[in-house]
């Protein structure tokens, strides 16, 4: 009688580790679109001119905003966990000497992350937003170009952000951590 055994495949998950050691010994290069999420190497599509216009408008009302109260970092990654490793079109950070030279931030390093989203909004909205809650990155804005409208996450638990708020374009966005930040919704759109 010939015994039938059954093999478990799983996935091969990665850590952030061994995903710098990927960039370090050239697997992945600069230029690669990817990013950790969840042990999972993710393809992100190219940036198309809109999403990058946005960012660009996006970043300079930031920046007039937050002065030197925050770093901004444009599309860089934030460590969460041993094999998150997103890379959020836009965060703003605790202010560091370093500027975060010497290692990325972590989730007590983020004040709040946007996700600038044309195609991905769904992915971002299911995924992204989610794993910041779960990292407890205390507030996520979704720019939801196709939809023109902005979603406000706030309240992170494990279980994602208890507060959803989807403000109208004639309202201004308030940073909850930095309350005297504040951006006219409508001069996203213009």
């Amino acid at each position: 009688m010939m015994q039938s055994t059954t093999a478990v495949v799983q996935p091969h998950l990665f850590t952030v580790d061994e995903y710098h050691k990927m960039g370090e010994s050239g697997i992945l290069g600069e230029d690669d679109r990817v990013e950790l999420i969840e042990g999972e190497l993710v393809d992100m599509p190219p940036i198309g001119s809109p999403h990058a216009g946005k960012v660009n408008r996006f970043n300079t009302l930031l920046s007039r905003a937050v002065g030197n109260k925050a770093v901004i970092a444009l599309q860089n990654p934030v460590r969460l966990g041993k094999r998150s490793e997103p890379q959020p079109d836009i965060a703003l950070l605790r202010p560091r000497d370093d500027f975060y030279e010497k290692s990325h931030p972590l989730p007590e390093d983020v004040l709040l992350v946007i996700e600038v989203a044309d195609t991905t909004a769904r992915y971002d909205r299911e995924v992204k937003i989610p794993l910041y809650a779960a990292y407890g990155i205390p507030e996520a804005w979704l720019i939801d170009l196709r939809a023109k409208r902005v979603e406000v996450y706030l309240q992170p638990s494990k279980d994602g952000y208890r507060q959803r708020l989807q403000p109208a374009n004639n309202e201004r966005l308030v940073l909850s951590l930095l309350p005297e930040v504040s951006i006219a919704i409508a001069d996203l759109w213009s």
